[in-house]
Parts: structure tokens; C-alpha cells; sequence
């Protein structure tokens, strides 16, 4: 029996497609297209990028530093101009992720929390 939420949420399969269904809605939802312009065309790194970092994050396999060195992800979203709406826009799709792949309300009222976090900590204006 583990202990991670990483294990509570599914693994790798879930976190794979709460990841693909975040991305998702941020290519399709016209309420989040300034995030979705920060992005390239292709959202395929992204997607892998977001897994292998909330593996970790999670209490998964660390793949995005045995990948990558240790994440900062500050640092990666520098570039761009992120604030209140960003941020809200951003935990707009996570928040509707998380309910479209049935991550249990027990979770998504621990994982949303910290969401709200890590959103807060890569405004940058």
C-alpha cells in the first residue's frame, strides 16, 4: 500500500491523462487563450514536460530530474508575462481537469491547494 498521492491518484495513467485533459481544454476553451499563446503550437513537450515534472511532484517516479536536473520552473516561465488572470486561467483547466478524469473530491480538495501555489509562486507582473 503506498502513501503518495502520486498512488492515490491512479499513477502514471492518471496523472498521464489529467495532464492530456488540462492541455486539452487549454487548446479549446477560448476563456484561456492567453495562457494557451504562451505555448507553441505543438503541446506535445508540454505534455510531457507537465507529466514528467508531476510525477515527481506527485510522489512518482522522479522523471523530470533524472530527465531534466531539478526543476525551476520559475525560471522556465520568465519569459512570460503571468499574472492574476494567467494564473487563474491556468487553475481553470487544472481545476476542470482533475473533475473530467474523476479525480476523487478528496484529492482535488488536497491537490488544489497546492495548485493554487505553485500557479501563486510563477507570477512574475
Amino acid at each position: 500500500m503506498s502513501d503518495t498521492m502520486y498512488d492515490w491518484l491512479g499513477g502514471e495513467a492518471t496523472v498521464r491523462k489529467l495532464v492530456n485533459r488540462f492541455y486539452d481544454l487549454m487548446d479549446t476553451d477560448p476563456a484561456v487563450a492567453p495562457i494557451r499563446a504562451m505555448h507553441k503550437d505543438d503541446l506535445s513537450p508540454m505534455r510531457e514536460s507537465l507529466f514528467e515534472y508531476l510525477s515527481g511532484w506527485l510522489g512518482g517516479p522522479p522523471l523530470f530530474i533524472q530527465k531534466r536536473g531539478s526543476p525551476c520552473i520559475a525560471k522556465a516561465h520568465k519569459p512570460f508575462k503571468i499574472d492574476d488572470a494567467a494564473a487563474e486561467q491556468w487553475m481553470k483547466c487544472m481545476r476542470q481537469a482533475m473533475l473530467d478524469v474523476g479525480i476523487d473530491e478528496k484529492y482535488r480538495q488536497m491537490l488544489e491547494p497546492a495548485f493554487a501555489r505553485v500557479s501563486e509562486a510563477l507570477k512574475n507582473s
